[in-house]
């Protein structure tokens, strides 16, 4: 009877500590990110001046986390035309967007990938995020539906990887 007991203590704390990792990792930490936030401005790199450039946008939806700043995910409408959009800002050859949680619904990153592979969607270069070695990428498809999430550039993979920034990286931060 006593193994049986334990046994069952065993098999429901597993269980437990699963439903507590899958909701860390799923649902905990996360944040709205407001309209208002500047982390709401979408800042393209201008083809003519390689600067940020803030681009209009609507109907913004965001959510991040204090934890990675990996996780941010965007939903918002441009009212730019996609024509615009490339006469004017860099484009991103390699965006490949990443996996989101599935209740934040408007941020589909298969749809999002197809559109991209297919040429659909376009994919443009964003200001650096203010986190070393991150960058924004803004994906926009033809009906003006927009999306942003962040990905690690060169400099990020190589110091986050224990390895020396290449040239052309700024320092990297001070590590505690």
């Amino acid at each position: 009877m006593t193994g049986k007991l334990l046994a069952a203590f065993t098999v429901i704390m597993a269980i437990a500590a699963g439903i507590g990792v899958y909701y860390t990792q799923v649902h905990a930490y996360y944040y709205d990110v407001a309209a208002t936030d500047e982390q709401a401005v979408m800042r393209l790199v201008s083809l003519t001046t390689g600067a940020g450039e803030d681009i209009p946008v609507e109907d913004f939806r965001g959510v991040d986390t204090d934890t990675s700043p990996m996780r941010f995910r965007a939903c918002f409408t441009v009212p730019l035309s996609i024509a615009t959009l490339t006469e004017t800002y860099e484009i991103r050859e390699d965006a490949v967007p990443l996996v989101t949680p599935n209740w934040f619904e408007c941020f589909d990153e298969d749809e999002i990938d197809r559109a991209l592979t297919s040429g659909e969607a376009v994919a443009f270069e964003a200001e650096q995020t203010t986190d070393y070695g991150v960058d924004r990428i803004v994906a926009v498809l033809p009906d003006g539906r927009g999306f942003a999430w962040q990905v690690l550039n060169d400099c990020g993979e190589a110091v986050f990887s224990g390895k020396d920034a290449p040239a052309g990286c700024p320092p990297p931060p001070a590590r505690p």
